[in-house]
């Protein structure tokens, strides 16, 4: 696949300063069953092209679906408009940008290949989760599903810069919806948190079928418990809560290009300043935050960003204190600082922007006993199911799909709706603890949305159980 282009490529590189194309295809499956009932099976293919140039200080871009030698000259000749268009009106010097131009392949270490499970099988062993779902009549509402993507990329520069990457993404669900009268509660499967780099291995790797007659016991539990009480407390998040949390009030906050003001008019600005790195307390000592891309089942796992970046693990909060952006090769030109390789787009038709991919929490020392043991008041929360955060990602209210107090260092009765409110800087100071390694999951979301237009894009997050102090916690819808 590709080889046409890449030999156009090769033999028709125009006269400017830098230029790139990005190959893309994207071939995806949804399987769904819906209370017993299979869903009309979803299946898509995408493929097209986006061409980059840096000419004159300038920046261009154009994409095309037309991958004729024709339709990516077309492409050339728009991208380089553009380019000498924006010479005198760019935000920085664009020629001077030290694109880099790598070379490479890798690919995401599969198992059992998806295509190598029959669609009847996986039919089966979804009717097989959506029967196990099904434990009671006050069961209104319950789902399986998989989500399968495969996705290939060829980076090509002028400079010789030429790297291929395949990726294999599933993404399990399971969800149940219970009713008792007026009430009615959701419970699923981390929120579709599950998420990986992997082939059909993943389903055991995460218990997949047996996790069926949990979520559907635990709603039944919710349909039976009080509102979480308002309280000020300890509040202990489990890894699928974590994953929100890292997500809004650090992720987006580091974002070079918003901290740079350019996603003020769509996604908001940022509470941190430039002259915050290096110095500002984000959080407690314990708290230890990587750029990692390079884990290979997690979810956004690449060994070179869109921009042709060589994958490695920063650390963005060290001890507690910041210490680099989320900022690519552009954005680092444009700041004067260093960033990560998160130079990132979600398909052929967008440029690229700058996106967290592998954000963690790096394990502490506690199991999650200890972390229990700890708390005389509190509450246990898992699963994110609402989020509200204001346009510079500091102040934040959440709520989750499962709660259980905390008294006297035991974990006591179920509480629905819980739900905490916090201030971004100042909420990861209030961590008092972290979590082991056997605390520790590796999760990720497939919808991250920014930038104009509109980019939806795939984020992985792995985190411990984290235990936070003096936290408002309370009930609600």
């Amino acid at each position: 696949m590709f080889e046409t282009q890449a030999a156009w490529f090769r033999a028709s590189k125009p006269a400017v300063d830098f230029c790139s194309l990005r190959l893309v295809r994207e071939a995806s499956q949804e399987i769904a069953v819906r209370q017993g009932v299979l869903q009309p099976v979803r299946n898509e293919d995408d493929l097209g092209g986006m061409v980059v140039v840096h000419h004159r200080g300038g920046t261009g871009y154009a994409a095309t679906s037309d991958l004729s030698p024709s339709g990516l000259a077309e492409a050339v000749r728009r991208a380089t408009a553009w380019a000498e268009r924006s010479a005198s009106i760019a935000v920085t010097d664009y020629s001077a940008v030290d694109m880099p131009h790598p070379q490479g392949s890798w690919r995401t270490p599969v198992q059992q290949p998806w295509e190598g499970v029959s669609l009847g099988d996986k039919i089966a062993l979804l009717q097989q989760a959506s029967t196990a779902l099904r434990t009671d009549d006050r069961i209104v509402d319950w789902e399986a599903s998989l989500w399968s993507t495969q996705a290939s990329t060829l980076y090509l520069t002028s400079g010789g810069g030429e790297t291929w990457q395949d990726h294999s993404l599933l993404v399990p669900g399971m969800s149940v919806a219970a009713n008792g009268g007026a009430d009615t509660v959701v419970r699923s499967l981390g929120g579709r948190g599950y998420c990986r780099q992997a082939g059909m291995e993943l389903l055991d790797a995460i218990d997949y079928q047996a996790r069926a007659a949990r979520i559907a016991q635990q709603a039944l539990e919710l349909l039976d418990a009080p509102d979480c009480p308002e309280q000020n407390c300890h509040l202990l998040l489990a890894p699928d809560q974590m994953m929100l949390q890292i997500h809004e009030s650090i992720g987006h906050p580091l974002e070079l290009d918003r901290i740079l003001g350019d996603e003020r008019n769509y996604a908001g600005t940022s509470f941190v300043t430039q002259d915050m790195f290096g110095t500002y307390q984000y959080g407690s000592e314990l708290l230890n935050v990587t750029h990692d891309p390079s884990i290979d089942e997690q979810f956004a796992s690449y060994r070179w960003d869109d921009d042709g970046v060589p994958a490695s693990k920063e650390y963005i909060i060290r001890a507690g204190v910041l210490e680099r952006p989320l900022g690519s090769v552009v954005s680092q030109h444009r700041a004067g600082m260093q960033g990560v390789s998160n130079a990132r787009a979600n398909g052929w038709n967008r440029p690229t922007i700058d996106r967290m991919a592998n954000l963690n929490v790096e394990p502490g020392t506690s199991s999650f006993d200890d972390l229990v043991g700890s708390v005389e008041r509190g509450v246990y929360m898992e699963a994110n199911v609402s989020w509200s955060i204001d346009d510079s990602r500091n102040k934040f209210q959440f709520g989750c799909e499962y709660g259980r107090l905390i008294e006297d260092g035991q974990l006591k009765g179920v509480v629905r709706k819980p739900n905490y409110r916090g201030i971004s800087a100042t909420f990861w100071r209030n961590l008092v603890g972290v979590g082991d390694r056997s605390t520790f999951e590796v999760l990720g979301t497939p919808y991250c949305g920014k930038g104009e237009p509109n980019q939806v894009i795939r984020v992985g997050h792995a985190s411990p159980a984290c235990l936070f102090a003096d936290i408002d916690v309370f009930g609600g819808a």
